[in-house]
């Protein structure tokens, strides 16, 4: 075994030697293992069925909450995950953007979402509108392309109307790339500004801004009589498999991380010290070895409170997971995510939901958005943040008619809007 360790270690460290060509390599392993797994779970035994359960997951409206792993398969879910977290960092590699933290951070959040929300054909409109919006800024992509990528949360709405919109089919689908194209051109300004509302403590930030451009879009529609039906997808009976997936997933990143840092934690305490306050970039501020052990930690805890609460292993739990994997590179760590998962689990043992219903379980895991609060304030605010967001997120989802997939970001700018003021006012502090 240590054989094989001293081996895989030097490996690591022959690849390590070219820093940013080993940080895209790990961007490409989430994609190849999604990819990979998608594949072995049945696409390639059963290419027709493969191809059905994709083009349904495509035409599919997927508003909040739409499980692709029930409405195509295991399969046709993570393989499209696999190639979208691919085709971003192609992306990423061709614009020649250097890799950090929020590559990490878009990168498996768009992986995650892309089991419930965002697909092939919704995500694109976005990117050109951002595109569209730097050409006429006169202003590198590179300065947005994060923007973008965060940005396809609002991917359901380009869905909605491409395949339910009342028209003809030529129309609908002109139409609903017009729609993505513009809302792409409006969100870097948008994104910008609402920044300063929340004061960095909402880690979603884009999340926060798609959710009003939501809600916009469906007070718009509701006018106009057009009826947006409300959906709860939510597969089951997963869980072994992707335990079985997603553990040795996350413990090989952490291995990984171990490796490169010398077969020591040494640095660890110095990254959990960050409050993770919009923009704390670990890959920058602490390297990547630490980064990876720190996702790996984070999603290995992640997947197990999925399980110890009884909830189930599925599209929108796994996003829950990528996505606080992913920000494990860009704000949150040990010591700011455990305080809000616990007030969010003592607001779900306490309020109308069962402890591992979707409401709670993705509440606890997308709740980490307010981990800065918790990493600035302390525990005791941490668990505030977490119980008051888990009341929050509950409630806002109506607004933007699942149009979000970021409802969290959406509900954690609110929390972070109200408390932050208290917070100021009790500590009596005015550099906030």
């Amino acid at each position: 075994m240590m054989k094989f360790l001293d081996s895989f270690s030097s490996t690591l460290k022959r690849l390590f030697s070219d820093r940013e060509r080993f940080k895209a390599l790990s961007l490409y392993f989430f994609g190849w293992s999604f990819l990979a797994f998608g594949l072995l779970s049945g696409g390639l035994w059963h290419p027709v069925k493969f191809m059905k359960d994709f083009w349904e997951i495509i035409r599919t409206p997927d508003f909040l909450l739409t499980d692709y792993i029930k409405v195509g398969s295991i399969s046709a879910a993570f393989f499209n995950s696999g190639v979208l977290m691919f085709l971003f960092t192609l992306i990423l590699r061709l614009l020649k953007v250097p890799i950090n933290g929020l590559s990490y951070a878009s990168i498996l959040t768009v992986g995650g979402f892309a089991l419930f929300g965002k697909n092939i054909f919704n995500v694109w409109p976005i990117l050109i509108g951002v595109f569209l919006y730097s050409f006429w800024r006169r202003e590198p992509i590179q300065r947005y392309i994060y923007v973008a990528y965060f940005g396809t949360a609002i991917s359901p709405l380009v869905s909605f109307v491409a395949f339910d919109f009342p028209a003809t089919n030529m129309p609908r689908f002109m139409l609903s790339y017009i729609v993505g194209i513009l809302v792409g051109f409006l969100l870097p300004s948008m994104a910008g500004y609402f920044l300063t509302l929340h004061k960095g403590y909402n880690l979603y930030n884009v999340g926060f801004t798609c959710g009003l451009v939501g809600t916009v879009a469906a007070a718009f529609f509701r006018a106009y009589g057009v009826q947006i039906p409300v959906q709860r997808i939510w597969s089951e009976g997963n869980n072994l498999v992707f335990s079985l997936f997603l553990l040795p997933l996350f413990l090989f990143v952490m291995l990984s991380g171990w490796l490169l840092n010398d077969k020591s934690l040494r640095g660890y305490k110095k990254l959990m010290r960050h409050s993770g306050r919009l923009l704390t970039d670990f890959v920058i501020l602490e390297g990547v070895p630490l980064t990876l052990v720190n996702i790996g930690i984070l999603g290995t805890i992640s997947t197990v409170y999925v399980l110890l609460i009884g909830s189930q292993l599925n599209g929108p739990t796994i996003g829950g997971i990528m996505t606080v994997a992913g920000f494990a590179a860009l704000g949150k760590h040990l010591r700011n995510v455990i305080p809000v998962i616990v007030g969010v689990t003592i607001a779900s043992i306490s309020n109308s939901y069962e402890l591992g219903s979707p409401n709670n379980v993705l509440a606890a895991l997308f709740g980490t958005t307010v981990a800065p609060i918790a990493g600035e304030f302390g525990i005791v605010w941490g668990i505030i943040a977490g119980f008051l967001h888990n009341a929050m997120v509950n409630n806002v989802g109506f607004l933007h008619a699942g149009f979000n997939l970021y409802n969290n970001g959406f509900a954690g700018g609110l929390v972070a809007i109200v408390l932050i003021p208290i917070i100021k006012a009790v500590h009596k502090r005015e550099d906030l």
